[in-house]
């Protein structure tokens, strides 16, 4: 799914950049014959299974090129490793404003590390282009005009799946774990939205840190609530 839209808004950012060549000349990180852009991703680190993303984003670029690239322009895509940390996400992002002058961020992998890097690149005027989270924060374009999103409201997902759970479960309690930051406390919000006056009643739910080594209290907790639906709101 994260690859998938990804790549569907790569086409899009991609030909946007390219459609007019003399004004797109004028442009930082824009030549006649090239278009530079920046992304980060997490390579290693916690959520490097994400990292795929940026591996297929990568690819996906080179098969662009390799068919001419866009109104004569090859992309010249440069994604850094962040290891899904904050401050290395700010590191890199830096690096590829200051020292590799990108004309915009692309598809910046997670929450937190678009959070960590949103007021730096509005200082700069350098767009975040389809950045990947669905965190309903970045959809205020009042607070984060520069920022457009790739994936659907996680919020609006949690209320697919209460809906769904009410439907097919209604008497069941239900066990939440979640990511302690705006990813997993927008699915959490989503659920008491939809759930309303039950929620109290229905749902126990605990929450862990990126950075934990392991989360087995939790889900050890978890279990002996007598819980039989189990929602993941995390990476």
């Amino acid at each position: 799914m994260l690859r998938r839209t990804a790549l569907k808004a790569t086409v899009a950012a991609l030909l946007l950049a390219g459609l007019s060549a003399p004004a797109a000349a004028e442009m930082t990180g824009v030549t006649a014959t090239e278009i530079k852009i920046g992304a980060t991703f997490p390579y290693s680190g916690p959520a490097s299974a994400l990292g795929n993303v940026g591996k297929a984003l990568t690819a996906y670029v080179t098969f662009i090129n390799e068919r001419g690239g866009v109104n004569g322009r090859k992309i010249n895509l440069i994604a850094l490793d962040d290891a899904y940390s904050p401050p290395k996400t700010v590191e890199q992002t830096r690096k590829l404003v200051e020292s590799d002058e990108v004309a915009f961020m692309f598809a910046t992998l997670g929450t937190p590390s678009n959070l960590a890097i949103a007021k730096y690149l509005a200082s700069k005027k350098v767009p975040q282009a389809f950045i990947v989270t669905g965190a309903a924060r970045f959809t205020n374009y009042q607070e984060y005009p520069f920022i457009t999103t790739a994936l659907p409201s996680y919020a609006t997902e949690s209320r697919i799946y209460a809906r769904y759970v009410a439907r097919k479960f209604p008497d069941a309690k239900i066990a939440i774990l979640y990511q302690n930051d705006e990813l997993g406390k927008d699915f959490l919000h989503g659920f008491q939205d939809e759930m309303k006056g039950a929620f109290d009643s229905k749902v126990i739910t605990a929450a862990y840190e990126v950075s934990q080594p392991t989360i087995d209290s939790q889900i050890v907790s978890l279990k002996s609530s007598g819980a039989t639906v189990f929602l993941f709101a995390g990476t």
